[in-house]
């Protein structure tokens, strides 16, 4: 008859391997933040109205957001290393000699990496993603310097900047892309005491030579009447690359969030694949955790004489490497158009899974 594992021992797994996993998550949490600092403050150094208070809280939203990225390195190395420490004081031995499988005591520390891998998508994700969103905002600001605003919503393109008479809205309910070609166009006007002075519309726009040019543009001003212009021109400091990079990026939407965003995205004209893969890449993130500790499992679970501390590094640099030059890679050619989005956002998972299960079949005869 099969041994059962006690859930005492599977408890006690879990939070050897839970601990392990948040002492090393905060220790790349904070080695991340000092470099974030470093290079902020290299930034800001230009500006005289960046104080070094902003520039620590905005370390401090941009945190989570790229903790993110660190959580399948974090998983594997505490992994490891709680296998490692298990291994090493014997409790392994003890366990197996009781008749128990490996399977079964990595069974715990697998389904801990899952449930990981579900709090990051549905509670650390949103928060960083908030978090991240005033980053980008205080970055614009304070960094960047630039004064326009520019919202995406079902009702189409909203963008707003300051011209020689005072501030625009420019309003679009289409957008051609990658032209940037603007569609049933509105712009209102306004003084810089935000008086309404006049409106423009035109059938289209497009941002060329520093001014968004207008065709037949019918001007409306108060108290006058309509007005129509074959051409017509408003100075701008945007460029093309500035009006992709003003958008509020993946990382800077919740995972709740995303679907409408995508939705709303395409709706426009824009090319949703990117957020597509961001939005299928977290809902992989749990399988990609459990594949994570598999791996770990099968390099930290081998014969005395290769259980060197250095070689348990080496192997995790070296598995993390893989894994994230293969995601990074499959994402590439998502995101240009040349594999599915599903191949692109789950296969770095499922491979990874379909090797550590295959690793540990092969390693190991329980």
């Amino acid at each position: 008859m099969k041994t059962v594992f006690p859930p005492i021992l599977s408890w006690y797994f879990v939070r050897q391997y839970g601990f392990n996993f948040l002492i090393l998550l905060t220790g790349l949490l904070a080695v991340i933040y000092i470099f974030d600092i470093v290079e902020l403050l290299r930034r800001s150094s230009r500006f005289e109205d960046t104080t070094l208070s902003l520039i620590f809280m905005m370390g401090i939203y941009k945190l989570p957001e790229v903790g993110q990225m660190v959580f399948p390195f974090a998983i594997l190395f505490s992994a490891m290393w709680t296998f490692w420490q298990l291994t090493k004081r014997h409790e392994l031995v003890i366990i197996r000699s009781s008749g128990l499988s490996v399977w079964q005591f990595i069974l715990p520390v697998i389904l801990g990496g899952f449930i990981i891998g579900l709090l990051l998508v549905s509670i650390v994700n949103p928060l960083g993603a908030m978090f991240f969103s005033k980053y980008e905002k205080l970055e614009a600001q304070y960094l960047k310097h630039r004064s326009s605003d520019i919202f995406i919503s079902k009702q189409g393109l909203w963008l707003r900047q300051d011209y020689a008479g005072g501030k625009a809205i420019l309003h679009a309910d289409k957008i051609k892309m990658p032209q940037w070609t603007l569609h049933d166009v509105s712009v209102f006007f306004f003084s810089p005491d935000n008086v309404f002075l006049k409106r423009i519309d035109a059938g289209s726009s497009y941002l060329k030579d520093g001014a968004w040019n207008f065709r037949y543009a019918v001007s409306n001003t108060p108290g006058s009447i309509p007005q129509i212009a074959d051409n017509t021109k408003i100075e701008t400091d945007l460029t093309i690359g500035d009006l992709e990079s003003s958008f509020s990026s993946p990382e800077a939407v919740s995972f709740w969030k995303l679907p409408n965003y995508i939705k709303t995205m395409e709706e426009t004209g824009f090319d949703s694949t990117p957020l597509k893969i961001h939005f299928q890449s977290l809902l992989a993130q749990p399988l990609l955790f459990m594949a994570m500790i598999l791996l770990a499992a099968s390099v930290s679970l081998r014969s005395q004489r290769l259980r060197g501390t250095s070689f348990l590094i080496l192997s995790g640099v070296i598995i993390g490497f893989i894994v994230f030059f293969t995601s990074s890679f499959l994402q590439a050619l998502g995101a240009s158009g040349q594999i599915p989005v599903f191949v692109a956002a789950w296969f770095p998972a499922i491979i990874s899974l379909l090797l550590g299960i295959g690793a540990m079949m092969v390693l190991e005869d329980g």
